[in-house]
């Protein structure tokens, strides 16, 4: 199915879930808030929120600096 994956159109599998959303994008498990469709998916929810097609998915990772 079509998905927009941070401003980008990318594949996913019929009944993806936002943690196989964020795989595609990052390794990382610590830092990173998600939203599909402006809305913020809580992450003890991740595996189990199932995307839809043409759904905007949002990964977000924090970056510290100093």
């Amino acid at each position: 199915m079509k998905v927009i994956i941070n401003g980008e159109p990318r594949d996913l599998a019929p009944r993806s879930t936002v943690a196989d959303a964020v795989r595609t994008l990052t390794e990382a498990r610590e830092g990173i808030a998600v939203a599909v469709n402006d809305e913020v998916v809580p992450k003890a929810t991740w595996a189990t929120t199932v995307v839809s097609e043409n759904d905007r998915v949002d990964v977000l990772t924090a970056v510290q600096g100093g």
